[in-house]
């Protein structure tokens, strides 16, 4: 695989006789969990697994500190890998509905278990279909997992606590990017989290300004243009993102290596992690 993290619907089509292939179906919507299920049960990419944001990629469990998607544990993590028969040097490929913001998900946890070979569907299921491309239907095969993988471990460059974001913010040394909607941002609405407002001295880059019309990435060197003029000269390595549960705070990250500026972290808790703590900061407004 090339050195972009995504992968178009004709080149994918021309893979899908590779069966060290694994295509991973990560639709999902928050207002209706099971959506996603049900839809890749109903039809789906050749030989697609399912991976499940709420149980695959993410720990409920530990919501109340870390916020509405927390990371899962790297022991839960690698059952999950073992059920969808994720090993460390099979290439993969993530897909959803149309943006990719719940795909890039997983390719951000699989690149920070130090998996390398892995990509997101440019424009996801929704240009599939639109390419004619062929489609699964009915019950899916059963597919035998793999043995469970070594011990997996997020490597400690690929994110940062609440703690060090907010040391950083504090010296100057990181800048953050928070890729919820601008009204959210700017605390004029809040649909889900119950305090709104964003964290202090963080830059808004919405993640859904990362595609063209058509629902695909936009060209590289455009994202390139974009988010240079946003950093305005601040180095890559400097950058954390966020959003609202750490979910579509991964396509900015994702969007960023597209444009080849490689090198920034994640804030996996966001905005409902932060508000955890009535004593953590909020700014409203631009």
């Amino acid at each position: 695989m090339a050195s972009t993290p995504l992968i178009s619907t004709a080149d994918l089509a021309t893979r899908l006789a590779d069966r060290n292939l694994r295509i991973i179906d990560c639709r999902f919507e928050l207002g209706d969990p099971e959506a996603g299920r049900r839809a890749y049960l109903q039809s789906r990419l050749p030989h697609a697994r399912y991976a499940d944001l709420n149980r695959d990629l993410s720990d409920l469990s530990q919501a109340a500190e870390h916020g509405r998607h927390p990371l899962p544990s790297m022991t839960s993590l690698a059952a999950s890998f073992a059920r969808l028969d994720i090993t460390r040097h099979a290439p993969v490929v993530a897909y959803d509905q149309d943006s990719g913001a719940y795909a890039a998900r997983l390719w951000w946890l699989l690149r920070s278990v130090g998996h390398t070979q892995v990509k997101v569907l440019d424009g996801g299921f929704a240009a599939w279909q639109r390419a004619g491309l062929p489609l699964e239907t009915g019950t899916p095969p059963r597919y035998p997992p793999s043995r469970l993988p070594e011990r997996l471990v997020l490597a400690p460059g690929t994110w940062l606590s609440a703690d060090a974001l907010a040391n950083g913010l504090a010296d100057g040394t990181l800048a953050l990017l928070d890729a919820r909607g601008a009204p959210r941002f700017r605390g004029e609405v809040e649909p889900i989290d119950p305090v709104a407002g964003h964290v202090p001295g963080a830059l808004n880059r919405p993640f859904m300004d990362n595609l063209a019309p058509d629902g695909c990435f936009k060209d590289p060197a455009q994202l390139h243009r974009e988010y240079t003029q946003l950093l305005r000269g601040l180095p890559v390595t400097k950058v954390v993102h966020m959003c609202g549960s750490g979910v579509t705070a991964c396509h900015n990250r994702l969007a960023m290596d597209v444009a080849g500026l490689r090198g920034s972290r994640l804030y996996p808790d966001s905005w409902s992690g932060w508000i955890t703590d009535p004593t953590r900061p909020v700014a409203v407004g631009a």
